[in-house]
């Protein structure tokens, strides 16, 4: 195992997997981490698992958090319909401060660990227009997880390591094909079934197809 340990966010999707594939390039010692979090497209986490048993990640966390429980996104609450058409500004599928939680908890375990890199799937090119996934958010966050914590503060800095931000969707797509990330084992789709079929409709259906069109490539995923 490498001396150099990264924590990385997993969701199952086209993105994160690749980061995983891109750490593992770099020569990291790969952790990977999932959450439970009230989603209504739970066979992402199946995909997570199945990921990082491809990638060889050492170990691979579920952790449950229960952000349904404050709801206010399409993601979280049954009574918020997915958007199966592109709408304009922040969509409903917005996850109210959902990268900021998951970054905390990443950080807690890259202390534990001793891993001073986190790595983040998000992209500010061909993405939602979530907040969260903006470059002066992870920027921001790092600044606020050196002043947070031991390692911080004892001099070990922790770096937020999003590696995706200005890739277009089609250059993700190629890059992790060449890292050898298998896209069949993902689930991209906010409405996928209990099988990870995905409907082709909702917005990440839509840039993802859009992304493996672009990239001249053929897309793996399974259709409801």
């Amino acid at each position: 195992m490498s001396e150099k340990k990264a924590v990385i966010l997993l969701s199952g999707g086209l993105d994160s997997a690749t980061v995983v594939a891109m750490a593992k390039a770099q020569g990291y010692s790969c952790f990977s981490m999932s959450f439970d979090y009230g989603q209504r497209h739970r066979s992402e986490l199946q995909a997570a698992e199945r990921v990082a048993r491809q990638l060889g990640v050492i170990e691979h966390k579920v952790i449950g958090i229960n952000l349904d429980g404050i709801g206010g996104s399409a993601l979280t609450d049954a009574s918020i319909d997915v958007p199966q058409a592109p709408t304009t500004g922040i969509p409903v599928t917005y996850v109210p401060a959902r990268n900021t939680v998951f970054l905390s908890l990443a950080l807690g375990w890259a202390e534990v660990l001793g891993a001073q890199d986190i790595f983040i799937g998000v992209n500010a090119v061909d993405y939602s227009g979530y907040p969260d996934c903006r470059p002066e958010f992870v920027e921001a966050f790092e600044r606020m997880a050196n002043l947070a914590t031991k390692m911080g503060v004892e001099g070990q800095s922790i770096r937020i390591q999003a590696p995706l931000q200005m890739m277009s969707k089609a250059e993700i797509v190629q890059a992790g094909s060449r890292l050898g990330v298998d896209y069949g084992l993902t689930v991209s789709c906010y409405l996928a079934d209990a099988d990870g079929r995905a409907c082709g409709r909702c917005d990440s259906c839509r840039l993802r197809a859009a992304g493996f069109a672009a990239a001249g490539m053929v897309d793996p995923t399974r259709y409801q």
